[in-house]
């Protein structure tokens, strides 16, 4: 009896052994929690195929948007942690809307850092005709014009109203927001001049800002923006220590085993490395993450680290969604 038992042990072992070394035996889900066709999707389809080639299953993605995202994450964070549903959003959706919504999970306990992902900054730009001509004066124009200049937002909590408050907290320039669906109804008004300026994502206008049916006065970024090397970044510009980046991420439900988390954390990187996979996120004006964030500890980190920021400017501001 006791042989049988022990052989029993061992076949036991050995199959979870070798169900843990196959990993994946079967498609992953990437769930997307904004609408299709948008950076973010267009950034995890050009990352799928490598990615499908390095795992040896297809990648599946799925947008489940809704409630600024929240239902999409919800769904993740939910999932069975087995490495084969994951959520891939952004700093909007995911830090901020920690913040700004009452959630259905808890973002530092219900999921966990696979791989840091490419970002973009964001950058403040004005109608053709605002009169100031650099940030320095927009400040000063700001100032003087206390809540009478409009600043477009997407929604009432998303990352330009976060943004704005930043620049008006760290300035003392406070400007009226007006809440959009969308980004690119905002960036109309902009154009058409029914509203003064946003803070907008920088991949978002950079067309407009190139045919010259806007302006450009900084980007909220320590380095200067690869895709308009010729915008200051805020600490040029005159707003030191205005920084707001709006990075993405994946991530895993709690409890996901580790084997999964590494594949899929060398299959992101991997994808990354891709010298095609590069010029297409190139394209799309975002920035590689640094070397030194790609592992899932270290996003880890660095997800505290802006979890901790930003939570502490969103209680201030008392900014909360409809």
């Amino acid at each position: 009896m006791r042989r049988v038992c022990l052989a029993a042990v061992a076949i036991f072992a050995a199959v979870t052994v070798a169900q843990a070394q196959s990993w994946p035996s079967k498609p992953i889900t990437v769930v997307i929690p904004l609408p299709a066709g948008g950076a973010v999707d267009t950034m995890v389809r050009t990352l799928a195929e490598p990615m499908r080639a390095a795992l040896g299953q297809p990648i599946l993605v799925e947008n489940v948007g809704g409630a600024g995202g929240t239902t999409g994450i919800n769904r993740v964070a939910r999932s069975a942690p087995d490495g084969y549903t994951i959520s891939v959003g952004t700093w909007g959706t995911h830090v901020v809307n920690a913040f700004a919504y009452t959630t259905p999970y808890d973002l530092a306990k219900d999921l966990q850092p696979v791989a840091l992902l490419p970002s973009v900054p964001h950058w403040f730009i004005a109608r053709k005709n605002l009169p100031p001509t650099n940030l320095k004066e927009l400040i000063a124009y700001l100032k003087a014009n206390d809540g009478k200049v409009t600043s477009g937002s997407v929604g009432p909590a998303g990352s330009s109203a976060i943004c704005a408050y930043y620049f008006g907290k760290i300035t003392g320039a406070k400007t009226t927001l007006v809440p959009y669906r969308g980004g690119a109804p905002a960036l109309q008004d902009i154009v058409a001049g029914n509203i003064d300026m946003m803070c907008d994502l920088a991949a978002n206008s950079l067309s407009q800002v190139r045919a010259g049916t806007i302006k450009a006065y900084a980007v909220t970024a320590t380095k200067r923006w690869f895709a308009a090397p010729d915008v200051p970044t805020v600490d040029e510009a005159g707003a030191p220590g205005v920084e707001v980046t709006n990075w993405l991420g994946a991530y895993a439900p709690t409890g996901t085993p580790k084997e999964a988390i590494a594949k899929l954390n060398a299959a992101f990187n991997g994808a990354m490395a891709d010298p095609e996979v590069q010029k297409r996120i190139a394209d799309q004006g975002m920035n590689l993450p640094p070397p030194e964030l790609r592992t899932p500890e270290a996003f880890g980190g660095y997800l505290k680290q802006q979890m901790d920021k930003w939570g502490a400017v969103i209680r201030e501001s008392g900014i909360k969604a409809q």
